[in-house]
């Protein structure tokens, strides 16, 4: 995408400055904090892991710290990387608007401040946000959804599809199932896709913490209370992989995958191994592939862009108003992974090697 393109270029001569530089100071460029939320998602480990690497690469010493999905946790530990001098923050946030206080704390000090796949709410001391186009994923996966089900249930409409959303302290959730509705509503208006347990919108599909225990326990109650008289689920939106081996636990345990009901149409993101051995063994039908590689990258970077002296242009300027101000983003591009195309999306391209997924 342009901005995508634009910011490869700038980055590009970034790099080359870096490059120069990196003879005389490769050991001597500061210390970067990064606090992820959380290392019981495998994507989290793979995002911390790309950029203490490419930082690291970069002469930076790296300071990184998982929370657990705690919020004092990665209150506690941010506010340590500013006392330990951190020059610059790059924060993947549980709550994206807890942050306040301990950015001003940042802010005082010049620490730079990069929100990393989740913006930061209710601040100003956040400089920049790298992220994907989150609305597209949304899109993707709502376009995937009627694909399958035009595929596996073309004679069966109206289909009976439920709605998962993400957790409701991050902003992205809200994006992901914007998009997704974006192409889903207008189906519902027509009747073509009917939602029986009536659940819509994110206060009531939302999955705190994105946890697929809760995902699995909401669709054990759905199927319990609206398709005990043998009505079948044809598709289910699902906004990250976790979950959609939650739903597919409790769809699995009244039957769905044996005899004569055919699994439905389960979306996801992420591309997480167990969920692209779903895609292949037919259990979830598609991901939505990130390459956290690539957005790593393109986050060191920034920061390194930023403070070496230079200023970045090129950025998207309009789309993440974080409730305090527009934040400058980078939005990189998701993709859709299904059986017909992992081999080339994430076996091809180094994201999972082939021995993982036998």
């Amino acid at each position: 995408m342009k901005v995508l393109k634009t910011v490869a270029t700038l980055f590009a001569t970034g790099a080359l400055l870096a490059t120069a530089a990196t003879g005389a100071f490769a050991q001597d460029k500061g210390l970067i904090g990064i606090a992820m939320p959380t290392s019981s998602s495998l994507r989290w480990i793979s995002d911390g892991n790309e950029l203490k690497s490419a930082l690291e690469g970069m002469g930076y010493t790296v300071d990184l710290q998982y929370a657990e999905d705690e919020i004092p946790n990665q209150l506690a530990q941010v506010e340590n990387m500013v006392t330990k001098g951190a020059k610059a923050l790059v924060i993947g946030s549980i709550d994206g608007t807890t942050l306040s206080a301990v950015l001003q704390q940042a802010a005082d000090q010049g620490v730079k401040v990069i929100a990393y796949d989740r913006l930061i709410r209710d601040s100003g001391n956040v400089d920049y946000y790298t992220t994907f186009d989150n609305f597209q994923v949304g899109v993707l996966q709502a376009n995937s959804l009627v694909k399958g089900l035009n595929e596996r249930f073309a004679d069966q409409k109206p289909w009976n599809v439920e709605l998962f959303g993400g957790s409701p302290d991050d902003n992205n959730a809200f994006f992901f199932y914007d998009g997704a509705m974006a192409v889903l509503q207008p189906m519902i208006d027509s009747g073509d896709i009917v939602i029986k347990s009536g659940q819509m919108g994110m206060e009531q599909v939302g999955t705190l913490r994105w946890d697929g225990a809760v995902a699995q326990a909401r669709m054990d109650n759905i199927l319990s209370a609206n398709y005990s008289d043998g009505t079948r689920v044809h598709g289910v939106l699902a906004p990250y992989d976790g979950l959609s081996r939650g739903i597919i636990s409790s769809l699995r345990g009244v039957g769905y995958g044996s005899g004569d009901l055919a699994w439905p149409i389960i979306t996801g993101q992420d591309a997480e191994v167990p969920s692209v051995k779903a895609i292949i063994a037919g259990e979830q039908y598609s991901t939505v592939f990130k390459d956290t590689r690539e957005l790593a990258q393109y986050t060191a970077q920034l920061l390194d862009t930023v403070l070496s002296g230079n200023e970045p242009s090129g950025l998207d300027t309009t789309t993440y108003d974080n409730g305090v101000k527009v934040v400058p983003s980078i939005l990189l591009t998701p993709y859709e992974v299904d059986a017909t195309n992992y081999k080339e999306r994430v076996i091809d391209s180094g994201y999972i090697k082939a021995e993982e997924l036998q």
